[in-house]
């Protein structure tokens, strides 16, 4: 197990936070949350993904179940700010540390501000990347929450 030492995973070895690695198959280029799902064999509502958005220079993390969309309306107003847009992809490594479908709410290169989408309570445990395609990390929310100091709020664009 020793090759899939994330930063993130030695943040929670560090921190002694209890979780279990998720290991799937990428060659296929399916990396996108709802096919990560399906890989590991966990429900879509289980598997989260992590959102960086900025405001300015201020960059804000949304983590939010895959088969969703995160509400910038609701993200504006979790993070205090009038108004949000996401950090283009392009800007994600140098900013976090992080690839798209490798991105962690866990051990990015600052400790932004970070919002958990409210479901996630509901969950005893739930899924996000290890900080690399192929890991998923598996662990109570309240864990992650307080890993990251984040708040659960709702933050999902609900159909008219």
């Amino acid at each position: 197990m020793a090759e899939h030492k994330t930063n993130a995973i030695r943040i929670l070895d560090k921190a002694k936070i209890p979780y279990q690695i998720h290991v799937y198959d990428n060659e296929d280029g399916k990396i996108h949350g709802e096919a990560v799902a399906e890989k590991i064999g966990k429900k879509p509502e289980m598997v989260f993904k992590t959102l960086v958005a900025h405001q300015g220079a201020n960059l804000f993390v949304f983590v939010i179940p895959v088969a969703e969309e995160l509400d910038l309306k609701k993200a504006a107003r979790a993070a205090e700010v009038k108004k949000i847009e996401m950090l283009p992809v392009k800007e994600l490594l140098k900013w976090t540390g992080y690839v798209r479908g490798g991105c962690s709410p866990i051990g990015m290169k600052k400790l932004y501000p970070t919002f958990i989408d409210s479901s996630a309570v509901d969950l005893q445990t739930m899924i996000v990347s290890a900080g690399k395609i192929g890991l998923q990390l598996e662990l109570e929310p309240e864990q992650l929450a307080d890993g990251v100091s984040a708040r659960f709020t709702s933050l999902l664009r609900v159909e008219e």
